[in-house]
């Protein structure tokens, strides 16, 4: 058993945890799993299949390791890549090919036909990009500037072969719109892309586009049938044995479904987006699971994505319909509570006893008011350097430390 194999099996018996071992940067190489199989683990995992007649990539990895990538495939097979699946058209999915089409074989790239619409989608918001991906992250980001786009697209469903092997694609939305999973029956093998990542799934990313949880679940459930005697991730280990593929497919269907449930039943009743976020409440047994703990995205994060995708931008709140320039709002309530320092003195208070929500609420009103106030930038770094240490989520943390870095 090879280091990704050994890592999978600690993950799945919590002999190791992945607040310890972030699935999205846990990057352990290429491994061998099989006669014809490999899973490179990276900043978004590729699975190399080597066939007769060439190579396959499902997924071709990110574009700041793509020159790693190349080279650790490279080490496993000579055989040039004749086909490339893209999962989804994240960047760190779909833009690592170049180095192998520099080798003179061209192949043909298949991805699902929203693909092409997410591609301009970047070209449009190139800038906006950068921006959220470095505080997502905390290091500068370049957004790519060339795409290279499918040769086939598909809608539904699309069958392939590749000397000998059979590949088939099913499009599900979920992570994104443009999202294929893909299943070797052969081999009982699944390819779940991002539909799987070993975290509660990156439904509800604040940052980004649209995501779709009930598709989402959907997908799981269907996945969770195939009796797949292996699973391998779009981020984090692989999972073998068909009875842990099953059970990590269903619960993960199993929490987005209640979130859904939840969250719906509250806007049937015309509840507001406040009293929405703050009832709807995960299943606690399911985020104890090795595969669903919050350490990238979070299920509140998914709750506020379920209401964008449901009830538009309008949260409830009149106020908030045409609201007042925040600084304008800061003036006001730091005038009625004695000046911006009494709003700091009291977020330190609330910081301190562990109340970062409120803390973090003033601390802003404080900013807003005196945003060039030595003390208030003090304790506006103070509070979210603290805020960023407890929680859980890359998501989170990432948000915080920019705020806590911020001039």
């Amino acid at each position: 058993m090879g280091q990704v194999l050994d890592l999978a099996e600690r993950l799945w018996s919590a002999g190791t945890s992945t607040h310890e071992l972030q699935p999205v940067s846990t990057l352990l190489g290429l491994e061998p799993l099989a006669d014809g199989l490999a899973f490179l683990s990276s900043f978004g995992n590729v699975v190399v299949l080597d066939t007769t007649e060439g190579a396959c990539l499902i997924d071709t990895g990110s574009f700041f390791l793509a020159g790693q990538n190349h080279a650790q495939v490279r080490e496993w097979t000579s055989s040039p890549v004749r086909l490339a699946v893209y999962t989804h058209g994240h960047v760190d999915h779909a833009f690592g090919l170049g180095p192998f089409e520099a080798e003179g074989v061209r192949a043909e790239v298949i991805a699902h036909e929203a693909l092409a619409a997410r591609f301009e989608r970047y070209e449009l918001t190139r800038g906006y990009n950068e921006t959220i991906n470095q505080r997502q992250f905390g290091m500068p980001v370049r957004w790519p500037t060339e795409y290279r786009y499918p040769d086939r697209v598909y809608r539904d469903r699309l069958e392939l072969s590749l000397g000998g092997e059979r590949i088939e694609l099913v499009h599900d939305r979920g992570e994104t719109d443009d999202h294929t999973w893909a299943w070797l029956p052969e081999r009982k093998v699944l390819c779940t892309g991002d539909l799987f990542i070993w975290a509660s799934p990156n439904c509800g990313n604040p940052q980004k586009a649209q995501r779709f949880p009930r598709e989402w679940a959907r997908a799981l459930r269907r996945m969770a049938s195939l009796g797949a005697e292996m699973l391998l991730p779009g981020h984090g280990m692989p999972i073998l044995g068909k009875g842990r593929v099953e059970q990590a497919l269903t619960e993960t269907a199993e929490l987005l479904e209640s979130l859904v449930q939840q969250t719906l039943a509250l806007m049937n009743v015309g509840a507001t987006r406040d009293r929405v976020l703050h009832e709807v409440r995960a299943p606690a047994h399911l985020l104890t699971r090795p595969y669903l703990r919050p350490v990238y995205d979070e299920p509140e994060f998914i709750v506020q994505n379920l209401w964008r995708l449901y009830g538009g931008w309008y949260d409830g709140n009149p106020a908030h319909l045409k609201p007042a320039p925040h600084a304008a709002l800061s003036q006001e309530i730091a005038s009625l509570a004695g000046g911006a320092h009494a709003l700091v003195e009291r977020a330190r208070e609330l910081g301190a006893a562990g109340e970062h929500r409120l803390a973090c609420h003033l601390v802003e009103l404080a900013r807003g008011a005196a945003p060039a106030d030595a003390d208030v930038r003090a304790a506006c770094r103070e509070l979210y350097e603290a805020r960023a240490e407890a929680e859980t989520s890359l998501m989170a943390k990432g948000v915080y430390r920019a705020a806590a870095g911020a001039d």
